[in-house]
């Protein structure tokens, strides 16, 4: 009965690991001023200057699978339309910490 126990939890401990995402180790704080010298240009307040229908609030953000943090560095890494890409720029954890803090503020309300 233990091994049949023993075995289960190894089960239930490897399908857990398995299939978690992994926690971004990402810094709001260093984001903000990341975003404030990259991006406020365009985004000032979680506003879009190009096409102020997709702007940073948490509602848009939902609207347009955007509102996560897998999300948001795949679109500054990449750039779209007339967003440009950000990754010869930035450090790929600098783009983590501007999404940790795009979503920081985006729950927050901007």
């Amino acid at each position: 009965m233990k091994k049949i126990i023993s075995i289960l939890l190894l089960g239930i401990t490897i399908f857990t690991f398995a299939f978690s995402s992994p926690a971004l180790a990402a810094d709001a704080a260093k984001g903000a001023q990341i975003f404030s010298a990259n991006c406020a240009a365009c985004h000032a307040g979680g506003k879009n200057l190009v096409n102020a229908a997709k702007n940073l609030k948490k509602e848009t953000l939902e609207k347009y699978g955007m509102y996560s943090a897998e999300a948001i560095i795949a679109q500054v890494t990449n750039g779209k339309n007339a967003m440009p890409a950000f990754k010869g720029r930035l450090k790929p954890d600098q783009i983590e910490d501007v999404a940790a803090y795009v979503l920081d503020k985006a729950d927050k309300g901007w």
